[in-house]
């Protein structure tokens, strides 16, 4: 297994692909690197080409293979890098999604010249479709050695743009992505430590790294769907017991957190996959690793009204937006004593909800919520004290 994924196969791969892709920038973060105190750089491959690293393994599969046609499975990333490596090679595309597949994903797979049919409801129903088709070449996200050798064409990049790099972060799903990196890298660098990061609400690789066998996990809703797989590729599998130094998981808000601080510090669009690296370092107490970190963020494609609600759950898990009601007397006399104390303590409010219809006792109440944008954690509760201070109820 290891000998078709090496160095010379990946080096191949990338001066087949390089013409059709963007180098993507590497690029140091003055804010991460403080927080951290490490040196902190981001491989942003949220910038490539239909937004994520997956046209890497796509354009490798049909370069290798030159088919007259393809089909591929898939709720977003894949789809899109199949179809634009389909319209560069100029062969036609099958995209089969379940359909419970976002608008803008499909539409955005069509722009791209692709054919989306939609069949199932769910992406295993998806690939059982797909499997029937005799007229194409079948391309897998993750579980083919083409395909993982395109992907791991970054640590070409990687190595070229930081070769002082000690510690490379990177998403896992299925694994196509971090075993083609770690195998060139590990070859190349051995002391170079690769950890892989998955959300908790999708676990095979971690649970599979840990047994030394793959182990089927079923998901749950997450915001990083991007790497929301039930079972880790054999392929990628046996490469990542090889290569691979560990694989972790994180927690949903520290994947909202990461998203809101690289668009917040960074002006970068990251969607959730690609920000469990970051994430990971949020949870880390004590980061045991050496003095330059890559973070490597591997997509970009997140729904607007999705990214709107991430930041402002971000925004009040960090309590810079304090959201809380109190149940108040007399409203006249009462709320403006609220607001006066809010805004003595510089707290900006931002919404003021009055519910006067109370369905249990005490009848006479008024219930007010409140949105308040505060400066941080420490002012947020000098505005929660100032209140409790006068007797005042917090309701959350």
């Amino acid at each position: 297994m290891r000998q078709s994924v090496t160095i010379a196969s990946i080096e191949k791969a990338y001066n087949d692909i390089k013409s059709f892709i963007h180098k993507t920038p590497l690029i140091y973060s003055n804010s991460f690197s403080k927080m951290f105190s490490k040196n902190i750089y981001l491989k942003a491959e949220n910038l490539q080409k239909t937004g994520s690293f997956k046209v890497r393994g796509a354009l490798n599969k049909i370069l290798k293979t030159n088919p007259k046609m393809v089909c591929a499975v898939s709720m977003g990333n894949h789809a899109q890098g199949v179809a634009y490596a389909g319209k560069c090679l100029d062969i036609k595309v099958k995209i089969i999604m379940p359909v419970i597949a976002s608008i803008a994903k499909i539409e955005a797979t069509k722009n791209y010249g692709a054919n989306v049919i939609l069949k199932g409801n769910t992406l295993s129903e998806s690939f059982a479709y797909a499997k029937k088709l005799k007229d194409c070449e079948f391309i897998h996200p993750y579980d083919d050695i083409d395909v993982i050798n395109g992907q791991g064409t970054l640590a070409i990049e990687i190595l070229k743009d930081l070769p002082e790099v000690t510690d490379l972060i990177i998403p896992v799903g299925g694994g196509g992505l971090i075993s083609g990196i770690a195998a060139y890298i590990k070859e190349k660098k051995p002391k170079i430590k690769v950890i892989g990061v998955q959300t908790e609400k999708a676990k095979s690789a971690v649970e599979s790294f840990i047994k030394g066998n793959i182990v089927l996990k079923k998901t749950e809703p997450t915001i990083a769907d991007g790497i929301s797989v039930e079972k880790i590729g054999e392929i990628p599998f046996e490469l990542i017991k090889h290569y691979v130094d560990d694989i972790v998981s994180v927690k949903e808000e520290s994947i909202a957190k990461a998203i809101l601080n690289l668009f917040e510090r960074k002006k970068l669009v990251v969607e959730g996959a690609g920000a469990v690296g970051l994430a990971y370092l949020f949870e880390e107490k004590s980061i045991k690793t050496g003095k330059n970190i890559l973070l490597l963020l591997s997509g970009g494609n997140i729904d607007m009204m999705l990214m709107d609600k991430i930041i402002f759950n971000a925004l009040v898990s960090s309590k810079r937006i304090l959201s809380f009601s109190i149940e108040i007397d007399n409203f006249s006399k009462e709320f403006l004593e609220v607001i006066r104390i809010i805004t003595k303590q510089k707290g900006i409010i931002k919404n003021v909800i009055k519910d006067s219809l109370s369905i249990t006792p005490p009848f006479n109440y008024n219930r007010i919520s409140f949105l308040v944008e505060t400066k941080g954690e420490n002012h947020a509760d000098k505005i929660i004290t100032s209140l409790l201070e006068k007797k005042y109820k917090i309701l959350y």
